[in-house]
């Protein structure tokens, strides 16, 4: 298989990660000033733009999730569901679900272009919907996620990169969203030089962990959308998520440095969060009309047994519309097959998380 080469498996004690061009030495001094959970969490200053915020549980019963996660193992069915297939939700209503309290999922691959400020937008939008709390952490320099729930970049005055470095409170960079139940802490272009600024700043790779320990009683879930590199930004996600979701876009140049992407995850989990778990790998941009989409799929379910999603996002052009008009699928066009896809991820994200 001509994948092969990308998929080397790391031999019986080999942990180090192999391109040290893009990986980051990773400090494994004791965890010291992080706040046990024990502690209360100081008082949330959050802004609004909207209705107030307030908390909203799910129900306690689980989710139906048999007609959705059907895996037949056909990936052509997934693109061909009917929307009679999915319940059409009331405004007050929510998913009958798991209860969740700070379950923190980081979205990561050190890939450009896969998609993981397109899952992070859109699935948190679903998981709002579906009556979660949840908020979104925007750790790219980028902003994608910023600016594709219509934040205005120059109106920030407290971003994630305050909250990291000057060590701000938490509920001061946290912004509702005009979305249901969704709340963002927003990048900025500052958070670029906090590559350099953390180099020698003491527990650097807890930095976030610190922010979200404070914040996890607040929110069902909490959505980190990673920066494409595996510098100081993503240790510091990974060190504070549970999970970890890795998309990948079915093409050939996506599956090189995935190994790569492994073999950190596998240092963070020895070293900085023995916690840390791959909760799923998506698919994603798949053509149908391409073998080559089906043969990438094939492989990487080969390497990840049981990990992959059932749910694969197809390439649609309503979701490469969405970002400029500062709206999440559901908002957008909640009937086009990327918002039915993602509408099914997240039904799986919420039937499978843990306990």
């Amino acid at each position: 298989m001509f994948f092969k080469r990308f998929f080397r498996r790391k031999t019986s004690g080999e942990t180090e990660v192999k391109n040290t061009a893009e990986s980051v030495e990773i400090n494994t001094a004791p965890e010291e000033d992080i706040p046990s959970k024990n502690d209360d969490p100081p008082v949330m200053q959050i802004k609004e733009s909207g209705e107030k915020a307030g908390t909203l549980k799910p129900d306690s019963e689980k989710v139906d999730s048999g007609k959705y996660l059907k895996n037949s193992g056909n990936t052509k069915n997934i693109m061909s569901r009917s929307i009679n297939n999915f319940r059409n939700y009331e405004e007050n209503d929510t998913i009958k679900g798991k209860q969740y309290l700070g379950r923190t999922i980081a979205i990561a691959n050190q890939k450009g272009g896969v998609g993981k400020s397109t899952t992070a937008v859109n699935m948190s939008g679903y998981l709002g919907d579906y009556g979660y709390k949840t908020l979104l952490i925007d750790f790219d320099p980028q902003s994608n996620s910023t600016s594709g729930l219509g934040i205005n970049k120059d109106e920030i005055h407290t971003s994630v990169y305050d909250v990291i470095i000057n060590n701000e409170n938490p509920g001061k960079a946290i912004i509702k969203t005009n979305y249901k139940n969704l709340f963002i802490m927003p990048a900025s272009i500052q958070l670029a030089g906090a590559e350099v600024e953390l180099v020698t700043a003491m527990k650097r790779e807890y930095k976030l962990k610190k922010a979200i320990d404070y914040l996890k009683k607040e929110f069902d879930f909490i959505i980190i959308d990673c920066p494409p590199a595996l510098g100081l930004l993503t240790v510091n996600a990974l060190t504070s998520a549970t999970e970890v979701m890795i998309p990948i876009q079915c093409e050939y140049y996506a599956l090189e440095g995935l190994g790569q992407l492994i073999n950190t995850i596998n240092l963070i989990k020895e070293n900085l969060n023995e916690n840390l778990v791959i909760t799923g790998v998506l698919m994603t941009m798949f053509d149908q009309r391409t073998r080559l989409s089906e043969q990438v799929i094939d492989e990487v379910k080969a390497y990840f047994p049981e990990k992959v999603y059932s749910t694969i996002i197809p390439r649609n052009v309503r979701l490469s519309e969405a970002p400029s008009y500062g709206k999440p699928i559901i908002d957008y066009d909640s009937e086009c097959k990327g918002a039915l896809a993602y509408k099914s991820l997240t039904e799986e994200v919420i039937a499978n998380g843990p306990g």
